[in-house]
């Protein structure tokens, strides 16, 4: 037994191989794989099919008749919600941990693969098979940092484990259920969470270094939907950070990688469920999409609140200042210059009147959508054509971002593009 009380099979890390060097990668883990070749019809940076995987996944592509869906994905519902007994340690009540520990008490998986903190690092992230409910605790809050998840599909089939949960970032998910059929699981649960933005272990702790001057006790970092980063330190002092006041500036221009900057499923979409915060004001937003979606909130039963996701103020001012700072940044990262006294005022005003809510949620999906269309425009025009899908063109449009010649696979867009509308 570990010193936790756990079985040593708990928590599996098994040894992985190195990876495959790649372009526009951001090491999901299938590069190490027995087959390495099969990044080239699993990566979402070569040529996404998502409303073919969306049917695969959901039974059906998005509906432009449900305005959210193009901002989202498909969805049977959204949710706002918290548990009622939160969980220590967790990034903020513990909602997927408790899923991921229901799972395992329940029987319905055999493992649980996820990330755990690295032992000399508690930020850097280790893929890890957990076997145990108990064991979850261990792999609460947030990591930082490539970490290929999809190396672990290989250890796991050979312990004999058919059936998994995964929680896992999109770039990630969509490899997995781009070979889904092919690893040949039993059944798997997919988890997702939010991601837009991720960046190296080691560029974090850069990070990390301008926000405090003790940053190695800083033990906890999370991104609020109310314009604020919350940090917490290890005596038990809270800091809150506007965004506005953030040390944007000194970070260098590479400090997000262009796979980040590029990436058109921030959130989530082939996942079962994606439990972020966006669009929770103050608590977290639960996208159920289909009927394992359902499956896995009902395993939490009356552990969770729930009530209905709201939507305050315009997105349009902020998206479109966004898109202007991004132009100007010319690749680095889009800094929105004022005088300090404005700063604060501007910070204050912002939770209050900014976009709230699933307007929140839809300023970001935008805000991705802008910097996809700009970055690889600037960076890897020859890649706009397979690695937009047409619902980012639709989301840009009213931004006045249309495809150019040559940037959409439609045959009209490349002949006549000053023609054509971006849907």
């Amino acid at each position: 037994m570990t010193r936790q009380g756990l079985s040593a099979d708990a928590i599996i890390v098994p040894s992985l191989a190195d990876a495959v060097p790649r372009h526009l990668c951001t090491d999901c883990g299938i590069s190490r794989t027995d087959d390495p070749k099969r990044c080239g019809r699993a990566c979402q940076f070569i040529a996404p099919d998502y409303p073919a995987l969306e049917t695969k996944v959901h039974g059906r592509a998005r509906d432009p008749a449900r305005t959210d869906e193009q901002f989202f994905g498909p969805f049977q519902r959204m949710v706002r919600a918290s548990l009622k007994a939160p969980s220590p340690g967790a990034q903020w009540t513990g909602i997927v941990t408790r899923i991921g520990a229901r799972l395992l008490e329940t029987g319905a998986v055999d493992a649980v693969l996820t990330m755990a903190p690295d032992p000399d690092d508690m930020w850097r992230p280790v893929p890890v098979l957990v076997t145990e409910a108990e064991a979850m605790a261990q792999v609460r809050g947030m990591r930082m940092g490539y970490a290929p998840l999809l190396a672990l599909l290989e250890p796991a089939r050979q312990r004999g484990f058919t059936r998994l949960a995964i929680i896992g970032i999109p770039c990630q998910v969509y490899a997995l259920r781009a070979l889904e059929k092919e690893l040949g699981f039993e059944k798997l649960f997919v988890i997702g969470t939010p991601c837009s933005d991720n960046t190296t272990t080691e560029k974090f702790h850069d990070f990390l270094n301008l926000l405090s001057d003790q940053p190695e006790t800083i033990t906890y970092l999370e991104f609020r939907a109310d314009y604020h980063v919350e940090l917490r330190f290890a005596d038990g002092k809270v800091k809150e950070i506007p965004f506005l006041q953030l040390p944007i500036s000194k970070l260098p221009p590479d400090f997000f990688p262009m796979t980040c900057r590029t990436c058109v499923d921030y959130t989530n979409v082939l996942a079962d469920i994606t439990v972020g915060y966006m669009g929770g004001q103050g608590e977290q937003w639960l996208i159920v999409r289909n009927t394992r979606g359902e499956e896995l909130i009902s395993l939490l039963g009356d552990e969770l609140k729930q009530s209905a996701p709201g939507s305050a103020g315009k997105r349009k001012g902020a998206v479109t200042g966004f898109l202007a700072n991004t132009e100007r940044a010319a690749g680095g990262l889009p800094l929105r210059r004022m005088p300090d006294f404005l700063r604060h005022i501007v910070g204050w005003l912002m939770p209050r009147v900014g976009p709230r809510g699933l307007e929140f949620a839809r300023a970001r999906v935008e805000m991705k959508a802008v910097e996809t269309v700009l970055h690889l425009r600037r960076a890897e025009p020859k890649r706009m054509k397979t690695m937009i899908p047409d619902h980012v063109w639709a989301i840009v449009a009213p931004y006045g971002l249309k495809p150019q010649a040559g940037e959409r696979t439609t045959l009209e867009t490349d002949v006549a593009p000053t023609q054509q509308s971006a849907v």
